[in-house]
């Protein structure tokens, strides 16, 4: 092995292997036989193609190239596309109209009309009925820049002679609704709703309705009362979804944990014909998580089997397990699988079918046959050829760092979570006497979670020298309500306070230098960042991708979905001001004096660019090292190749020059002032 300093390692994960033919696996479907599943592809400008696998033969793609199946409601999307058989209907990106791609056809149609402005009307987290006549669905109404847009559910005919028809409204009422689900008899509806101030992992309230379809020609729905089956302000209900005997199924996280529970087919009648009350009954609970947060649409963490038992993922302590109810109950089963990280799980057959990774595997699409009896101490699910495999990066797993689950003390006698992944590189060691530059991940949500699967993103940087750790501080999901809600009118501390909690952890062990620690992160994580260098006097480096600067500039301008988040995470707003004031490093510009670079894309709604730009002054004003990346074509989040292998590239070189290391790769070199 060469002896190098950490960091100066030349590795084949390069910025050009993390992009090449990259994609991230969105959702899966079964139509019949097919299974069908979304593909967000760099290389074709962050196009989400749909790809379809039918048995005995191979995937191939679905969309013509001037289309893609992306949604903006929320602005974070997700439940772009829904299937009947062969059907498909989408929401096609550069218009957010709905699209049908009729079984056996190539062009698609418009089931929508083209609104007044662009992208006025959005669509999202549909199903078609029964009968496959009508897609059901949530429309996000944009009719005034001066007025909030208006969240619906709406009917859409899939069959209609002539130009497309407005949608019927169904629901309205609440600023939010997800999640409409007809039931197998095509006369209840169910779907999930909330309001300002609240977020839908704060409180939702879970509803159904008598649906009525005429069955004319023109087709007419008409939806009757709402009733409420559970939820409130305290419980967080998601994920609703009718089994085949007429129960609802849904994850409520009452008991503290995101479980699941039913309510019988006869309750359900009883409440929608004469409001009588219905009680859930818990079905297999666990100190486990099933559901995630509703940040996009569709999340999908258990399937009803065709033999009546349901497969549900669960996560604990960071990690994400299978296990199967028995049908009319039980206690869960685990199941042995190849996967730590899971989502989109569908019922395929006599099995599922899963998006799976794990920390030496990207991704797949993967169909799992399930045992029919499994042993109480568990069984292993069985795993065929993946219909979607990883990609074939031409390197082995000896270059793939390997994360380890920490747990340390934290402030208010508390303890948090991470994932730390050692400096991994077969050909490189560092001098004895030397310490690894360590970088801190702060995630983004900030009710999201580090997850552990293999990330070239995070190996970029392991098999160059750097330690990095991936903190779930306070406020990420996986480990409850209460752990969820540590964050509560704390954001700006509890997370900044665990970030550098998990890094001096890292410190005493002798896993990190403490004169080379870097934090970075995106969007909320960008705040904690921007948080950590601004008031702490830790980090050597940082960096912030699209990060929060000022909260207030925030709750003025930002989207729907958040427009009242802050009011949990820091304070009532304009009310608190002098809170926002207190937490914004944008009021504090004067304590900023760490070098910093700082990356942004030009379209961005959610935190819009003029949050970076006033970062930048400041750290100009100050005379701090700083580096600014502007990109154009760019949302909240990148999703063009080369906006990622530039930007990637921008950062190590960055990195480079203020901590004082020689890099191993040739990358076009950035200005980076006062240095």
């Amino acid at each position: 092995m060469t002896t190098a300093p950490f960091g100066s390692w030349s590795s084949p994960i390069t910025a050009d292997l993390i992009v090449s033919k990259s994609v991230s696996i969105g959702e899966v479907f079964v139509g019949g036989d097919d299974v069908w599943w979304s593909e967000a592809r760099p290389e074709e400008g962050g196009r989400v193609q749909l790809v379809r696998h039918r048995p005995g033969g191979g995937a191939v793609d679905v969309l013509p190239e001037e289309f893609g199946a992306r949604t903006r409601v929320h602005e974070y999307g997700g439940g772009a596309w829904w299937l009947h058989g062969s059907d498909v209907v989408f929401v096609n990106w550069s218009d957010q109209r709905l699209y049908r791609l009729a079984a056996g056809t190539s062009t698609p149609t418009p089931l929508t009309p083209e609104p007044v402005d662009r992208h006025g009307d959005r669509y999202a987290d549909g199903r078609f009925t029964a009968d496959g006549r009508w897609v059901v669905c949530v429309r996000e109404r944009h009719e005034s820049a001066d007025a909030e847009p208006v969240n619906e559910i709406v009917a859409v005919r899939v069959h209609h002679n002539g130009e497309p028809a407005e949608p019927i409204v169904l629901v309205s009422g609440s600023d939010f609704v997800a999640a409409p689900r007809v039931n197998p008899s095509g006369n209840v509806l169910t779907w999930f709703r909330w309001n300002h101030p609240d977020m839908p992992w704060d409180g939702t309230e879970l509803c159904v309705a008598s649906m009525y379809d005429d069955q004319s020609d023109d087709g007419q729905i008409v939806v009757g009362d709402t009733r409420v089956v559970a939820g409130g302000r305290d419980e967080s209900i998601t994920q609703p979804e009718w089994a085949p005997d007429g129960s609802l199924l849904f994850i409520s996280d009452r008991t503290d944990w995101w479980n699941l529970y039913q309510v019988s087919a006869d309750a359900v009648h009883e409440l929608v014909a004469n409001g009588v009350a219905v009680d859930a009954t818990p079905i297999a609970p666990v100190d486990a998580e099933i559901g995630v947060p509703q940040w996009v649409f569709d999340n999908s963490r258990y399937a009803v089997l065709a033999d009546g038992r349901i497969l549900v993922a669960w996560f604990k302590l960071g990690i994400d397990h299978l296990g199967v109810i028995p049908a009319g109950g039980g206690a869960m089963v685990p199941l042995e699988s190849p996967f730590t990280a899971l989502s989109s799980v569908r019922a395929f057959g006599y099995g599922a079918v899963v998006i799976g990774a794990s920390p030496t595997s990207e991704a797949v699409v993967a169909v799992l046959d399930i045992p029919s009896k499994p042993d109480i101490d568990g069984s292993t699910a069985v795993l065929s050829a993946p219909l979607r495999p990883a990609r074939d990066l031409g390197i082995g797993t000896e270059w793939y760092s390997t994360p380890e689950p920490i747990t340390f003390a934290t402030s208010g006698d508390r303890f948090a979570h991470g994932l730390y992944y050692p400096p991994t590189n077969p050909e490189f060691t560092a001098p004895d006497d030397e310490r690894a530059p360590l970088i801190v991940l702060s995630h983004g949500g900030p009710t999201s979670a580090a997850r552990p699967q293999l990330n070239l993103g995070v190996q970029f940087w392991t098999s160059r020298g750097f330690g990095v750790v991936d903190v779930n501080y306070g406020g990420s999901t996986g480990y409850g309500r209460s752990y969820r809600r540590r964050l509560i009118g704390e954001w700006g501390i509890v997370d900044v306070d665990d970030s550098i909690a998990a890094t001096r952890l890292l410190v005493d062990r002798g896993d990190a230098d403490r004169d080379r620690l870097i934090i970075r992160g995106g969007s909320a994580g960008g705040f904690t960042t921007l948080s950590a260098l601004t008031f702490r006097d830790v980090f050597a480096a940082g960096c912030s991708l699209y990060g929060v600067a000022d909260l207030e500039a925030l709750a003025r301008d930002t989207h729907k979905f958040e427009a009242r988040y802050l009011d949990s995470l820091v304070g009532p707003w304009p009310s608190r001001s002098d809170i926002y004031a207190e937490r914004s490093p944008i009021h504090h510009v004067e304590d900023l004096e760490c070098p910093l670079i700082v990356l942004q894309g030009l379209e961005d709604e959610i935190v819009p660019p003029n949050q970076s730009q006033m970062i930048v002054e400041a750290l100009d004003a100050n005379g701090v090292p700083w580096a600014y990346l502007e990109f154009e074509g760019e949302q909240h989040g990148f999703r063009q190749a080369a906006t990622i292998k530039r930007a990637l590239e921008a950062e190590a070189y960055f990195y480079s020059k203020v901590l004082g290391f020689d890099l191993a790769d040739d990358v076009e070199p950035i200005d980076i002032a006062h240095l």
